[in-house]
């Protein structure tokens, strides 16, 4: 049987260095021990006959750690709390969820104080108090349980990014968590001599299945950052001489938005892994810091993965994993039928834009154990006997995956539908870009206009006439793809995983204080958008009925 709980206890007794945190290292026995004590204490806590939820509410720190290690190996689950989450969002996703613990911190403590959480006081802990100081006093000698959890048992509660809606909590048991754990270190060459870097949050499955449960699984070493620092990273990397870290989303861009030294290769980094880094950012990734970056596509569901293979495109995914051949496809969604497969003209740039649908998995979803309390939600990703991601991709002759967008990311100007995804590509090719996020808003007479709001680094300016030069020699941009209104914005906003959080951009429109530019007709050359502008074109909208459908964005 293999569980969470199995790969601890095989860690008892090993000496090696398991947790390192701001000058703290604990050996893989006493991460062995504080869970141990961990799981006595929650068996004192957690009432039989309800869900055993114990919410935390911390940041990277082991104390998480080891109250996740306590769980899994009593059975009981972790509901890891997003902390930007505020108010009612935050009290929702701790009832919706049924947490009879939460575990949380003086910061942490401060979000749910006035809250209506469903939690008895007495079973919320404040791991910076006495109180807790003296809970670990009382079962610091208790031994590891003598029985085995249920392999079935659920051990984590991952929510979704919320990136297009409301978070969904994906349920996670303690078997598939440990048989991910394994195969994500055999795949990524994890060994007991690793030191991997973990700075992305732990309540999210990166972080979890890709660099904490491959460590824990070979007894490996685990550096905790409490939250990412794109100016801290390469500064951690060396000082504790990691080799291997994962990242989601954006992360890489604010890593490569940092000021370059003579001295950036002067590192162990042997591999990264993770989602969303550009093929430009991983290029310069690796002439910067001499390490390789290894793109994959999942999610917390595990239901679909795409891996990247030495003959992968630098645009593509990769290939379904070699278990899941001919289970994934590009479907669309309005048919139910099988996409084309994409044909690149001579530039590079897509000519047949119906190439593009939802990337699917018509094994049904067979491993996803769905959506905690959500039938809706699990009804919506299981239909038509296949598993609909809800993700938007392409395909090539070749069988190679590329990433369009979510779902909500369809464009359609004159008739023609696009995917943001590969526009994105495109804009992040200009010089001093940081991040780009292209999404759609309503045309005043008839289907979208392409918007795309652009972070640049610190030190540059944004130039329009440089910009409508740049765009003008992407020979593989569509010519439907061609941002009308550009926002440079000051601060991308994100999730906590850095993944960007596109419907503020799309409900602020071009309202925004940022500086907007726009082309009043998609044929003119980028100027600044003024106030009266803004308003004409809110006007236009009004007379021919449109407006209200902004408002609804």
């Amino acid at each position: 049987m293999t569980t969470v709980a199995s790969l601890i206890r095989a860690r008892e007794g090993d000496q090696h260095a398991g947790y390192i945190f701001e000058g703290r290292t604990y050996t893989w026995d006493e991460v062995v021990s504080e869970s141990a004590i961990r799981a006595s204490i929650l068996n004192d806590l957690l009432a039989d006959g309800r869900p055993p939820h114990v919410g935390i509410l911390l940041e990277n720190t082991p104390e998480y750690l080891f109250w996740i290690g306590g769980a899994a190996l009593i059975g009981a689950c972790i509901v890891g709390i997003n902390p930007t989450r505020r108010g009612s969002e935050l009290e929702r996703d701790i009832q919706h969820t049924d947490c009879q613990a939460i575990i949380s911190d003086e910061t942490g403590m401060k979000l749910l104080a006035g809250l209506d959480t469903g939690v008895e006081n007495v079973n919320t802990i404040d791991v910076d108090s006495q109180d807790h100081q003296e809970l670990l006093t009382q079962h610091q000698n208790a031994p590891l349980p003598e029985n085995e959890p249920d392999e079935n048992s659920i051990l984590f509660l991952l929510f979704t990014s919320g990136s297009t809606s409301a978070p969904k909590a994906v349920v996670c048991t303690n078997q598939r968590m440990a048989i991910a754990s394994v195969r994500a270190g055999q795949i990524y060459g994890v060994t007991s001599e690793e030191v991997c870097y973990c700075p992305m949050p732990l309540f999210h499955g990166n972080a979890l299945m890709a660099c904490w449960g491959p460590a824990l699984a070979v007894g490996a070493t685990v550096v905790l950052r409490r939250k990412f620092s794109a100016s801290n990273f390469i500064s951690d990397i060396r000082e504790h001489g990691c080799t291997y870290f994962t990242y989601v989303g954006r992360t890489i861009a604010y890593i490569l938005g940092q000021p370059a030294n003579a001295d950036d290769k002067h590192n162990k980094l042997r591999l990264g892994f993770g989602t969303e880094a550009s093929a430009l950012d991983r290029e310069r990734f690796l002439e910067r810091f001499g390490c390789d970056l290894v793109e994959g596509y999942g999610s917390s569901e595990s239901v679909v993965a795409i891996i990247r293979t030495p003959d992968t495109p630098a645009n593509a995914l990769g290939k379904e994993r070699a278990d899941m051949a001919g289970q994934v496809c590009i479907v669309d969604p309005d048919t139910n039928v099988e996409c084309p497969r994409v044909r690149f003209d001579e530039f590079g740039a897509i000519s047949n834009p119906e190439c593009i649908g939802e990337i699917v998995s018509l094994s049904g979803g067979t491993s996803f154990e769905g959506y905690y309390n959500n039938r809706e939600a699990s009804t919506e990703r299981v239909r038509n006997g296949w598993y609909w991601t809800g993700d938007l991709g392409y395909r090539d002759d070749d069988g190679f995956f590329y990433f369009g967008g979510r779902s909500a990311d369809w464009l359609r100007v004159d008739s023609e539908n696009f995917a943001a995804g590969p526009v994105e590509n495109i804009v992040s090719r200009f010089p001093e870009v940081v991040m780009a996020a292209v999404y759609p808003v309503p045309d005043p007479t008839t289907g979208d206009m392409v918007m795309v709001a652009i972070e640049m680094t610190e030190s540059s300016v944004f130039s329009p006439q440089k910009f409508d030069d740049f765009l003008s020699q992407q020979r593989d941009l569509g010519t439907k793809w061609s941002p009308q209104i550009v926002r440079v914005i000051q601060a991308m906003p994100l999730t906590a995983n850095n993944k960007v959080h596109k419907p503020p951009l799309r409900a602020s429109k071009w309202f925004a204080s940022d500086t907007h530019y726009w082309r009043p007709e998609r044929n003119q050359s980028l100027r600044v958008m003024s106030e009266t502008d803004k308003q004409e074109l809110e006007a236009r909208f009004a007379a021919n009925g449109r407006a209200h459908i902004l408002s609804t964005l």
